[in-house]
């Protein structure tokens, strides 16, 4: 091999620097704007003037500020157009292209006020604000359009008029600005046009992808070309978003449909008062999680005989604005239940796909009428359970409880701050604490009632799978004789009878007789101190297993199990739960119903032993038996 091919790279040492002075020269990496790597390597020679932002680098680390979802970006501009007092405010996504190599672009329009030549331009410099740290609206720092804009798109163009068919237009664009090699990036003048562009046009004109539905039908800004400028009103802004790289989803259809469902609960307070969105040619409709207003879309829900839910309790607190701070502002919070008695007939498409009540909505923040933030609240001891489904809280706040909210510049969220959670938590002997205890407790109380009237009438799981096994055992039971009209006629009276004595709470006499009618095994819970835990009986053609509730059998293991089934049947089913899976809940309905098999299976094998083969001495012995078993039982439990 050659000397050559076995020489090492050398990096060049400047002249005065020491041989083994670590290397300090820039380590860009293969993306890095070449108008930054000018700007840089200026900066790093001796008594030369930095600036104190490098729009070249800055402009493309802002492309990653953050954004959860394309819509929560979106809504950066909406927010915008409602501080200025818009009206109507429209939202499209455009898709052209097939896929993967389709392109989607975005525009948002809104008829506010709109924006002179010289404050279009003061409004496109980053942090440029006519109400920096305003707090009686919803933006503060200037920085919302152009980072959530090129958050999903590389350049955005803005449009803006204050009379008709004048329009001042500027861009932004990462690219140019990255080979921009001046120390001080200017922003030049707005351009002037009397017409908008062609793409930007069609977008008002044309009409747009979203997932169709029954009756959906798109309503046009305008359908002539010819009319638009008229129809754009006196004043107004368009924030165009051209070949978006950075989405949520790959298809407008999608991205326009989720934009729909979440501007709709976003924006309720401000649509309830008659301001009109639009996305892709559909009109929002407020959605509210608390289902307390009656504009909103759930109240046109089929089969609804309740449209509204019920304000448990309502209160103010005030909050320190900064913790240690002398100075709070005020924070309403509001609790609601949701009819659960009215909607349990509904099936679980509607309360699922059109009501949405088993989606993540337990707390909503709202600032300044703005949503900012939605889910279960951990640090509020409000963590996922099986009874949220049918709760809400809905807490209220201005801006200026940003710092006590954790509410950042891109309003990404609430990060409740500790001092403001002890705040809520302690107020009022523990208000909020007592009122989601009783809530949840009037769940459970309507669930279980809710339960009995849908078992009213029907055989358990555990008869109905023993009454159906029953034909394959090998030994019959005995049964009543039904070979008479008298016959027949005494059973039923006799069958009425035992009916009485085994009817279940919420279950009429009638449903009580149809149900032990056609059973084969019936179970009977009743509290009886010093008996065993079980005990079995034969009457009339029927296996009746009779179980103390008042064992600690029964309190120790039965019971648990049973509310862990009902808890895992809604948990499972995805109803908000803590964590627990289908196949985690699946286990555990399998295993009550296996402890009650073992149970009436045992009834059976001794009532055939004394119904069959002859009671003789056998009778005394069970009774014996399950006394004694029940007492080493119940000494074991009460040791645990």
């Amino acid at each position: 091999m050659s000397e050559t091919n076995n020489q090492q790279p050398t990096t060049e040492i400047p002249q005065g620097a020491e041989p083994d002075a670590p290397d300090l020269s820039p380590q860009w990496g293969v993306a890095a704007p070449r108008g930054g790597k000018q700007v840089v390597k200026r900066a790093l020679k001796d008594g030369s003037t930095v600036p104190l932002f490098l729009g070249q680098t800055l402009i493309n680390s802002l492309r990653d500020l953050g954004y959860n979802s394309t819509t929560s970006a979106l809504c950066e501009h909406v927010d915008n157009a409602l501080q200025w007092g818009a009206t109507e405010v429209r939202v499209y996504f455009r898709q052209t292209g097939k896929r993967p190599k389709q392109r989607i672009d975005a525009l948002v329009y809104d008829n506010g006020k709109g924006m002179a030549k010289h404050m279009l331009k003061v409004a496109m410099a980053f942090g440029g604000s006519m109400v920096y740290d305003n707090r009686s609206g919803i933006g503060r720092y200037g920085m919302g359009m152009k980072a959530a804009a090129l958050n999903i798109a590389p350049s955005v163009d803005v449009y803006s008029w204050q009379e008709p068919g004048a329009f001042y237009s500027m861009t932004l664009d990462v690219e140019r600005i990255g080979q921009d090699r001046s120390d001080m990036i200017e922003l030049p003048d707005p351009e002037f046009s009397d017409t908008l562009p062609s793409e930007v046009a069609e977008m008002f004109t044309k009409l747009m992808d979203y997932a169709k539905k029954a009756g959906d039908s798109q309503d046009l800004l305008v359908e002539a070309p010819d009319e638009l400028t008229e129809r754009l009103g006196r004043s107004g802004t368009i924030v165009y978003m051209p070949n978006c790289d950075r989405l949520t989803y790959s298809t407008a259809k999608t991205l326009a449909d989720h934009a729909l469902k979440d501007m709709g609960r976003v924006y309720r307070r401000f649509i309830a008062k008659g301001v009109r969105i639009y996305v892709n040619n559909r009109r929002v409709e407020a959605f509210d999680p608390t289902y307390w207003m009656l504009s909103a879309r759930h109240t046109k829900v089929e089969g609804l005989t309740e449209t509204k839910a019920a304000l448990v309790d309502s209160w103010t607190v005030q909050v320190p604005i900064t913790e240690g701070s002398r100075d709070t502002t005020e924070v309403r919070i509001r609790m609601f239940l949701l009819p659960v008695h009215a909607w349990a007939s509904l099936s679980r498409v509607t309360l699922k796909n059109s009501l949405h009540v088993y989606d993540d909505h337990t707390v909503s923040y709202m600032r300044n009428e703005r949503e900012v933030d939605i889910g279960s609240e951990p640090r509020l001891k409000l963590k996922k359970h099986h009874t949220n489904a049918w709760l809400r809280v809905e807490i209220e706040f201005t801006a200026e409880a940003d710092e006590a909210f954790g509410v950042a510049a891109n309003k990404q969220g609430v990060r409740l701050q500790e001092h403001a959670a002890e705040v809520i938590l302690e107020h009022d002997e523990r208000r909020f604490q007592r009122t989601i205890t009783d809530i949840r407790k009037t769940i459970r109380d309507r669930q279980l009632k809710i339960a009995a009237a849908e078992q009213a009438g029907q055989m358990s799981d555990a008869e109905r799978h023993a009454t159906d096994t029953e034909g394959m055992q090998g030994v019959a039971l005995p049964a009543p004789p039904t070979d008479t009209p008298d016959q027949i006629a005494a059973l039923e009276a006799n069958l009425r009878g035992l009916a009485v004595s085994l009817r279940q709470e919420g279950e009429t006499e009638e449903e009580a007789f149809n149900r032990v009618k056609k059973s084969k095994y019936l179970t009977d819970f009743k509290a009886q101190d010093y008996a065993p835990f079980y005990d079995t009986e034969y009457k009339f053609g029927k296996l009746i297993l009779r179980v103390n509730t008042a064992h600690p059998f029964y309190q120790k293991v039965w019971q648990p199990l049973s509310d862990l089934a009902k808890k895992t049947v809604q948990m499972g089913d995805g109803e908000g739960g803590e964590g627990v899976g289908e196949e985690v809940a699946d286990t555990t309905r399998k295993a009550f119903h296996g402890l009650k098999n073992l149970l009436l299976s045992l009834a059976r094998a001794q009532t055939q032993m004394l119904t069959v083969d002859g009671p003789g001495e056998q009778t005394q012995l069970f009774r014996n038996l399950r006394k004694s078993w029940s007492d080493v039982l119940e000494t074991q439990l009460l040791n645990v």
